[in-house]
């Protein structure tokens, strides 16, 4: 070990050499002086602080402290979280596979996951778990976290579950072997009208191709002829997917989005000829939550007129990290390029005051009226790019910037009707409506079309809910959830027992009707003029 070496635990040796190796640009001789001077700072610290130090902490915090003066995207992460951060992408986990919730101090069963472990076992909606593996989980306080370390394991071990079933005397006994439980990314696809499907993608994931694909296969065997592609809220996620989705709506040989660096060259991702929905009418929605994979296809279906984006701006997420590993299973996720849409515009929105600035910037969107009004959006005219095909024109300046913009639709708003969703009252209520109506609504209701025509929220419901209002002690005005948000709590009320009863694609069914965004889809795509003339 040479004396450099010795001044500090190897770790943290590795630590800095992956910083800082590979940058050719670096006098090796400022390398040297600026390795010396960290490497003292740390060698007085240790030698001379008042309190002893922890010296993973103090490295940990040495890194975050560096990411943190680059970019707001660059981030360092513990070797605790890089575990549960793939799980979401990845597209899997492993547990028994069932959508829970803690409903009056009971772990109680929402629905098993299809073709999952505990549907194969025979758990239904609406079970209540009182034990797992021999130990009592009812009445004690159970977390979600709780539920998460009992229930998941790994594949081919097995968990001991004791149910309580409506209208069983008995515990029912279950032995659950673990598997791999999908994670769905493709949330809802189903037919708006006999000619327009409609897909949402809540993240792009490693198996949003393969779910998007099944969705249009599905959508063609039905007769769909137009497309609405729902990204809104949609955070983003692998490239890839966002490259393979875009594939499924252009021609061979289209630019769909580069990356390039200083120390990255420009780096192309084009279609291929293998798209299933080439051809017909496209609408991409999108909002301020709309980031990176979302606004990679958004970008490319514009650039290239491939179809019409509504909505309002999206998030502007444009930079490209790049994991890079760490001896101790820690990580770095290092920004080394930009993201760029087909006409050459860059996603990533300005960050050059500060990452607080950066963070608070979809606030400031809000206070300086965006949100509602098209005219106080900031646009930078003298940032102008041209579309691929029309040659239409659009701005750069961070994020997608909607063909028709569509308000965020305040309406429905009164406090009440935020206290009910904030303080989880009104889906507490909707599990246990469901939870005692669950024979009658399936048997009045056998299906989705069925319960759509026929199933009205009436008033008994909505004066029980207030009750359960009442005795979480909401002191908001309940005169003004019948003054201004009675319309948009019913509707709510209605997507909510549908996606119990069924699945989350029948819940956007049901309240996607009620938004004034997806509706203009629906009008543009039923007409041709209208369309035509935005997109020309």
């Amino acid at each position: 070990m040479n004396k450099i070496e010795g001044m500090f635990p190897k770790y943290i040796w590795a630590v800095l050499i992956m910083i800082f190796v590979g940058s050719l640009s670096i006098n090796a001789q400022k390398f040297d002086k600026d390795m010396q001077k960290l490497q003292l700072a740390y060698k007085l610290i240790s030698t001379f602080y008042v309190d002893s130090i922890d010296d993973e902490k103090l490295v940990e915090d040495a890194i975050v402290g560096m990411l943190s003066k680059l970019d707001p995207h660059s981030q360092y992460i513990t070797k605790e979280e890089v575990a549960k951060m793939n799980e979401p992408l990845d597209g899997s986990f492993e547990g028994i596979g069932i959508q829970f919730n803690i409903f009056q101090d009971t772990l109680m069963v929402v629905s098993p996951i299809s073709g999952g472990p505990s549907e194969k076992v025979g758990i239904q909606a609406g079970d209540r778990i009182l034990e797992i593996d021999g130990e009592n989980v009812a009445g004690i306080g159970l977390k979600n976290t709780d539920v998460f370390t009992k229930l998941k394991g790994k594949k081919g071990t097995k968990v001991d579950i004791a149910i309580l079933r409506r209208n069983v005397k008995d515990l029912i006994n279950f032995t659950v072997t673990r598997d791999k439980i999908p994670i769905h990314s493709v949330e809802a696809s189903y037919m708006a009208t006999p000619e327009i499907g409609y897909i949402k993608i809540n993240q792009f994931s490693a198996t949003t191709h393969t779910e998007v694909e099944t969705a249009l296969k599905k959508l063609g065997n039905e007769g769909m002829s137009n497309l609405i592609l729902d990204l809104r809220g949609n955070p983003g996620g692998y490239l890839n997917a966002a490259i393979e989705v875009s594939d499924q709506l252009l021609p061979d040989g289209k630019l769909i989005v580069y990356t390039e660096g200083l120390t990255n060259p420009r780096r192309e991702y084009k279609s291929s000829s293998k798209g299933l929905f080439e051809e017909g009418k496209v609408i991409v929605l999108i909002n301020e939550g709309s980031a990176s994979a979302s606004e990679i296809v958004s970008g490319a279906v514009q650039d290239w007129d491939r179809g019409l984006v509504l909505g309002r701006r999206s998030f502007g997420k444009g930079l490209v990290q790049r994991p890079l590993n760490l001896q101790d299973g820690s990580m770095m996720r290092l920004t080394i390029a930009k993201y760029y849409t087909p006409s050459g515009r860059c996603i990533q929105k300005p960050y050059s005051d500060g990452i607080e600035a950066y963070q608070k910037e979809l606030l400031q969107r809000y206070d300086n009226g965006e949100i509602l009004n098209k005219d106080s959006i900031h646009l930078d005219k003298a940032d102008k790019y041209y579309t691929k095909t029309k040659q239409r024109l659009v701005y750069g300046g961070g994020g997608v910037m909607p063909d028709l913009f569509v308000p965020a639709d305040t309406s429905g708003y009164s406090d009440y009707y935020r206290d009910l969703v904030a303080y989880g009252i009104l889906n507490r209520y909707i599990l246990s409506y469901v939870d005692d109506n669950r024979n009658k609504l399936v048997k009045n209701y056998p299906d989705y079309d069925a319960y759509q025509k026929g199933f009205v929220v009436d008033d008994n419901i909505i004066e029980k809910l207030i009750k359960e209002g009442k005795k979480a002690d909401i002191k908001s005005d309940v005169e003004d959830l019948h003054e201004n948000s009675m319309p948009l709590l019913k509707a709510q009320i209605k997507a909510l027992i549908a996606r119990n009863l069924w699945t989350s694609s029948e819940y956007f069914q049901s309240i996607n009707s009620t938004t004034e965004v997806y509706n203009k889809a629906i009008e543009l795509l039923s007409t041709e003029n209208e369309y035509f003339d935005l997109i020309k």
